[in-house]
């Protein structure tokens, strides 16, 4: 059997030299020289990169944070081999020497981003990682651009053998993934081969996944607050001005109003606090204040802490006086004081219905009391001030209006009413 295998094993040991001898090995110290002349210029072109794209970036609310790295010679060599073998006798090409990462909160940024990158540099090739893996597989998502290094940025630190750069975008919890997977799988060239073990990694990958698309959807209802109860906000200031500012002034103009959703619908399904609110938000804002009302009330009638009762009592506060219904209004903001003292929203808001019903005086007490908890409100000052000027106090009325201003000097009300205020003691 030994005789009958030997010289098929001899034929394969000189095939196996024949080739090897024919291959033009790497010269590592030859490499390494090369390599480390232009390490200085490289370092400084991945910073210039690095500032450039965060100057590219500075639009996005939550920013995103950039790092640059640039690949020490042992992982250059590294990759070198690996490349070499991959592909004999042909020259590695190795894109990612210099490297930028830029991780994202959500993961609704990582397009915003590639947006902004597309428009500011030269994009060369596009690579979505880990987005052909099964839920099986483990290894980290991520999005790869290669740029070109831009022309200014090579003028200004010289030419370092390496036109390109990659920017890897991810979010917080795919770049943890991809560090802790680099250490475990890659950097010790590990691959787990009990099923176990591979489970374990692939649990954890999805784990993330799972919880980075969670994160977004909490997000998404977020916003979703943020933008209804701005436009509540909106339509109450909308409705204050109507019946406030032309005391003062005959020749304004009557604000737009406000434009209805196009689409709403209450579900009778809701349970949480989170989901009544969102729901109470949208009948709000379309102008359905007994909805808003009921709903508003549901949430109260579930007793959550104090502080989120007394929001409840602010938003049905605004929803009461929206309706005209100002007694009721009042009565709400004063419910919402009970359960928070320092909620000075509330305090703000009851004085401005005062305004609407011309009492003046108490309107003061009010605009005092939430200044008292928060001195640094220039609406408040300004409303403050005209409903001192209506209790024929012009000097304070003209002090409140100089204090706005000194917070927010750009205040075109405030700079208006100002010069109504000192027309009339005719400085």
């Amino acid at each position: 059997m030994y005789t009958e295998a030997a010289p098929s094993w001899n034929h394969r040991i000189k095939q196996i030299f024949e080739m090897t001898s024919n291959l033009e090995l790497p010269d590592k110290k030859k490499l390494q020289a090369i390599y480390e002349r232009y390490a200085e210029v490289r370092f400084l072109t991945s910073k210039d990169i690095e500032q450039y794209l965060e100057t590219v970036l500075d639009s996005l609310f939550p920013r995103p944070t950039v790092k640059g790295r640039v690949k020490d010679f042992s992982s250059y060599y590294k990759k070198y081999l690996k490349l070499l073998k991959q592909t004999p006798g042909v020259n590695p090409i190795i894109t990612d020497v210099i490297g930028i990462r830029v991780i994202c909160p959500f993961i609704e940024d990582i397009g915003k981003v590639q947006s902004l990158i597309a428009q500011n540099f030269e994009v060369l090739d596009t690579e979505r990682k880990g987005s052909n893996y099964s839920y099986k597989e483990f290894g980290y998502e991520s999005i790869h651009l290669l740029i070109t290094i831009p022309e200014d940025v090579i003028q200004k630190r010289g030419v370092s053998e390496c036109s390109v750069a990659e920017i890897q975008i991810r979010t917080i919890l795919q770049d943890a993934w991809a560090e802790v997977e680099h250490e475990l799988v890659y950097k010790a060239e590990f691959t787990p081969f009990d099923e176990p073990m591979k489970r374990k990694l692939a649990a954890i990958n999805a784990s993330l996944s799972l919880a980075d698309t969670i994160f977004q959807e909490i997000r998404n209802h977020q916003l979703d607050l943020y933008a209804e109860s701005g436009k509540r906000r909106e339509n109450f200031f909308n409705k204050l001005e109507e019946n406030v500012d032309t005391l003062l002034y005959s020749d304004v103009e009557a604000r737009n109003e406000m434009k209805a959703l196009s689409v709403w619908e209450h579900s009778k399904g809701a349970v949480t606090i989170d989901e009544l609110l969102l729901n109470a938000l949208y009948a709000h804002n379309r102008n359905d204040f007994d909805t808003a009302i009921d709903l508003y009330t549901r949430i109260l009638s579930m007793s959550p802490k104090n502080d989120i009762i007394s929001i409840i009592y602010i938003h049905r506060g605004m929803a009461n006086f929206a309706s005209s219904s100002y007694e009721e209004a009042i009565l709400d903001f004063d419910r919402a004081l009970e359960f928070d003292a320092k909620a000075y929203k509330a305090a703000y808001y009851r004085g401005l219905i005062r305004l609407v019903l011309r009492q003046w005086a108490e309107a003061v007490e009010d605009f005092t009391l939430s200044l008292t908890i928060n001195p640094y409100q220039p609406f408040c000052l300004y409303r403050r001030s005209h409903a001192n000027y209506h209790n024929s106090d012009k000097i304070q009325a003209l002090s409140d209006c100089e204090a706005a201003l000194s917070i927010m000097p750009e205040f075109d009300d405030a700079l208006k009413f100002r010069k109504f205020i000192l027309g009339k003691l005719k400085l």
